[in-house]
């Protein structure tokens, strides 16, 4: 039997970090002398209705369980939607419910896509609640409240379980709450670092935070129309590819880095994979920019690795339209869709692990067809990789490719052209942002029908909770008793 009681207790702490979280925006309202009611009310009804539920329910002590766990991290993202979406409706900058559903679903997830057709005439505190969204969303906000709920009483094992479902094994300390810490110190300094570097490189200082927020959360909302691309300084469009190839490694091996355990990162083969692709597509989009442009040869790649990096790593930043370099250049953007960062980084995607474990198991397989008494194990990282762990990444690649399909499907029906309809769903369910038809670099979301930005915001939060941890919910043994 499920402990619901464990389960409104956890999420008045959510509701309550939520509140706590919107103030921020709210002093960036008062300081730019804009109306700060709407934040401010939402702030504290998320605040007072968090209070509401967890001194309900503060005096159960049940134990959360694995099956807890699920159900309290989707719940939680349900939750944050619902309490996020109101900055956007009290201000009525957002007057369509499906629309700051969208808007608000594609920060939290950290999808970049947005609704919003003139950013900038859009009050600064309502853009920074915008980009905090992306930020709570990068490295998942129940990995910050494992950290914070030991003192509330509240263990966090399952929570982090249920948020981080990809088969990396990596441990950088055997408490959750000890994890949890060390991972958002990491995160909170490298957001400062990000934003301190855009600042000194030109940036005003709000638009260097906004954009330090959203860069370390692989996320891509940005303060300008243009994203990147109003920025014409090599400089910072260079911090920007650095901190998205960080944000998109896997924050283990950062820690392992900061601490000079340099041989865990250099055995790490997702990561080699990793920083190996980013380069290998870098020069392939390279030559046809630069054989078409009438600009340098450091400019083509510039634009070149910000553009693959950028997606790669599930930022969606823009520094280029890269549509008008041929249809050769949107395959290759398109299908970049589906790579994904690394696993426990902020990205989204499919992960380069699995691609790496899939393709070293296919190449495994002839040897297994030549040699069938062979032994062969499939070794990641120095370790043999177990069987389960393979068939739960085939499973992933095969439901992940068909919850692709059936999403292009709707879309299609929905009365959008194939190329949008494929670029929409890749680009939600991947949480990147720009894709390919009407949704490209440069384009936005604002023409879709309501039904179809539901059907996007639900690939959107399939994708950042990579699909496992909401369609377990719809299995009947899910919910029978123990």
């Amino acid at each position: 039997m499920l402990h619901f009681k464990a389960i409104g207790k956890i999420m008045g702490a959510l509701l309550f970090l939520i509140g706590v979280l919107m103030l921020p925006a709210a002093a960036i309202s008062w300081i730019y002398q804009e109306n700060s009611n709407p934040i401010m009310i939402s702030a504290a009804i998320s605040l007072f209705i968090g209070m509401i539920a967890f001194f309900s329910f503060s005096k159960y002590d049940q134990l959360v369980r694995k099956r807890e766990g699920y159900l309290i991290v989707v719940l939680s993202w349900i939750f944050m939607t619902g309490f996020g979406m109101l900055p956007f409706i009290l201000s009525e900058e957002v007057t369509s419910i499906t629309d700051a559903l969208f808007e608000t679903v594609s920060g939290l997830t950290t999808t970049g896509a947005s609704i919003l057709t003139d950013i900038e005439v859009m009050p600064k505190g309502l853009l920074f609640w915008r980009s905090m969204t992306q930020w709570i969303g990068g490295l998942g906000i129940i990995v910050l409240t494992v950290a914070i709920f030991p003192l509330l009483g509240i263990g966090g094992i399952e929570l982090f379980v249920a948020e981080s479902p990809g088969p990396t094994s990596d441990k950088v300390h055997p408490r959750i709450s000890e994890t949890a810490k060390r991972l958002w110190y990491i995160y909170v300094g490298l957001t400062i670092a990000a934003s301190l570097l855009f600042w000194a490189g030109g940036m005003t200082f709000y638009d260097a935070i906004n954009h330090g927020l959203t860069t370390m959360a692989t996320g891509g909302f940005s303060t300008k129309n243009a994203s990147m691309a109003y920025y014409d300084s090599a400089f910072i469009q260079y911090t920007a590819i650095f901190f998205m190839f960080l944000a998109g490694t896997n924050f283990t091996l950062i820690y392992f880095g900061l601490i000079g355990k340099f041989k865990k990162v250099i055995r790490s083969d997702e990561f080699k994979a990793y920083s190996f692709a980013l380069l290998a597509l870098s020069l392939i989009i390279f030559l046809p920019i630069y054989t078409q442009s009438d600009i340098s040869a450091e400019f083509a790649f510039r634009k070149a690795a910000f553009q693959v990096v950028s997606l790669v790593t599930t930022t969606g930043f823009v520094s280029d339209d890269y549509t008008q370099y041929g249809e050769g250049v949107v395959f290759v953007c398109f299908m970049l869709l589906f790579l994904g960062g690394s696993a426990g980084s902020t990205a989204g995607g499919i992960k380069f692990v699995r691609h790496v474990t899939f393709l070293k198991n296919s190449w495994l397989e002839f040897k297994r067809i030549v040699h069938p008494r062979a032994v062969v194990s499939l070794i990641i990282n120095g370790e043999r990789v177990t069987g389960r762990i393979i068939n739960n990444i085939m499973n992933f690649l095969l439901i992940y490719l068909i919850t692709f399909v059936i999403g292009s499907m709707i879309i299609s029906l929905l009365g959008y052209d194939l190329a949008t309809s494929l670029g929409s769903v890749a680009t939600c369910l991947g949480n990147v942002g720009p894709a390919i038809g009407q949704v490209g670099p440069v384009d936005n979301f604002a023409f879709f029908s309501p039904a179809a930005k539901v059907v996007l915001s639900v690939m959107m939060l399939l994708g950042r909770l990579e699909l496992f941890t909401i369609l377990i919910l719809f299995t009947p043994f899910f919910w029978r008793a123990n």
